[in-house]
């Protein structure tokens, strides 16, 4: 089909340069090319990341990885950049000349140290990935060629994730390439970001550097892996539907629930900790949540029914030691009523 420009509504016109439409196009992405012909109609002024994002649709983010995706392929360059980026400037090193030493006067021979035998037991190596290279699309289209791994993996990534943008490209073969996971892993991890919608470069390395450091690089280990990250996921979203809350929980009230989950605590009896923190506090606090079901978990209490028997039990005690002209000074009454405030939720 033969397609006519109709050059009578162009107006004013700006250049594209012709290596953007003669070898580019493949590799860069509609956000790539927004960027690049919002930078290209505004050249000669400063335009901020904001401006761009404002009237490409293009999120800042996404941005700021257009602009170094064209800054690798020399189509732009910091120099004559029309957008507000810093330019980092490069110093060389100060040489100066070696001071003269004084010369060392000899000394009488010094008994030899015994060497000292190490008694402390060898730390455990902690995994540290190598630091991610951020390759140029130049290296990355050599890399494509050169290896049909990495070609698999591209195309499967782009079936799950989408097309691939430039910082995903790297992740992938930093994946592959430097933490060493292999090709069945990798394309696991991505089909289950994929699909809790977990699709950021950054969630899929910090998930793929755990495996990475715990050592799952098979198949049936990462299958494994998922089903515990699953399980954990459908926990996480009950407390949350339990507690009202409507935003994620933080780091340390992760550890929180993750605690709860791995001693195997009853959802309906965390809910109903829940309960009696917000009735004795008012407000939401995973601190009083633990000690709460965690004092349950100690005695051996599993059920609502099993806990309201317990507190029922400590009343009626209490009852029997005051009639009976016991004070609570005693030591056995001192410690049941301590331990009975633990029930009851009063904690500071």
């Amino acid at each position: 089909m033969e397609l006519k420009v109709n050059s009578g509504i162009w107006g004013t016109m700006f250049g594209v340069p012709c290596i953007v439409a003669d070898n580019l196009l493949k590799l860069a992405t509609g956000e790539h090319l927004k960027v690049l012909l919002f930078i290209l109609r505004n050249s000669g002024r400063n335009v901020s990341d904001e401006e761009i994002s404002l009237n490409t649709g293009v999120p800042i983010s996404q941005v700021q990885d257009s602009i170094l995706f064209w800054q690798q392929v020399n189509v732009i360059t910091p120099d004559n950049q029309a957008f507000s980026s810093p330019v980092m400037q490069m110093t060389a090193p100060t040489v100066t000349a070696p001071e003269t030493l004084p010369a060392v006067q000899p000394q009488s021979a010094q008994p030899l140290l015994q060497p000292v035998q190490n008694t402390q037991p060898p730390q455990p190596v902690h995994y540290k990935p190598r630091k991610k290279e951020n390759l140029n699309p130049s290296e990355i289209t050599k890399i494509i060629q050169s290896s049909s791994e990495i070609k698999e993996l591209f195309t499967v990534a782009e079936q799950k994730l989408g097309d691939l943008n430039h910082t995903m490209q790297n992740t992938i073969i930093w994946i592959s390439n430097y933490l060493g996971l292999k090709s069945e892993v990798i394309i696991t991890l991505i089909t289950y970001c994929a699909h809790i919608n977990k699709k950021e470069p950054r969630y899929i390395e910090k998930i793929a550097c755990d495996w990475a450091e715990k050592e799952i690089n098979t198949l049936d280990l990462a299958n494994e892996e998922i089903e515990q990250l699953k399980q954990y996921n459908d926990f996480l979203y009950i407390i949350k539907r339990k507690f009202e809350m409507k935003h994620t929980p933080t780091t340390q009230q992760q550890e929180f629930i993750r605690k709860w989950q791995s001693l195997g605590i009853d959802m309906e009896l965390i809910h109903y900790a829940y309960e009696k923190c917000l009735e004795n506090t008012e407000k939401l606090s995973f601190e009083y949540i633990n000690k709460v079901v965690t004092s349950w978990h100690m005695e051996g209490l599993k059920t609502i029914e099993e806990v309201d028997e317990y507190n029922k039990k400590f009343k009626n005690s209490n009852k029997n030691n005051f009639s009976s002209g016991k004070n609570d000074s005693s030591s056995s009454g001192k410690l049941d009523l301590e331990k009975y405030k633990i029930f009851i939720n009063q904690f500071e």
